[in-house]
């Protein structure tokens, strides 16, 4: 049985991306990558990582495009539709990288979950 390809949201000059699309290709794992600064952020992928990781963890807090924020956006997030609109808005609030592994949804870079993932003892 194959497993689906994954999907890589995320942007290009990322390290954490960087780091992402080394690793999978360390371990051989094709995959698609969508860059959501140059292709933009698609609608349904958006809704669908919401349902399935919440907002809390796709809202990246602590990068730069957060901190740019004014004071008022920053803090009239408090649920999924008003962090979904700054995500909307702003793509590189997106903590990164998303990515979509057909059965799941993951966030950010963790080598041990998708070394199991992928079948790897990592």
């Amino acid at each position: 049985m194959n497993a689906p390809t994954p999907t890589v949201y995320g942007i290009t000059n990322c390290d954490t991306v960087k780091k992402t699309r080394a690793w999978l290709a360390q371990y051989g794992v094709s995959y698609t990558f969508h860059d959501f600064k140059k292709l933009g952020l698609p609608e349904e992928a958006l809704a669908h990582w919401l349902d399935s990781v919440g907002w809390e963890p796709l809202l990246n807090r602590r990068g730069t495009t957060w901190r740019r924020l004014d004071a008022a956006t920053q803090a009239g997030v408090h649920d999924g539709a008003s962090a979904a609109a700054v995500m909307r808005a702003q793509p590189s609030v997106i903590k990164r990288p998303v990515v979509d592994w057909g059965d799941a949804v993951t966030v950010g870079f963790d080598a041990q979950d998708w070394a199991q993932r992928i079948g790897q003892d990592s």
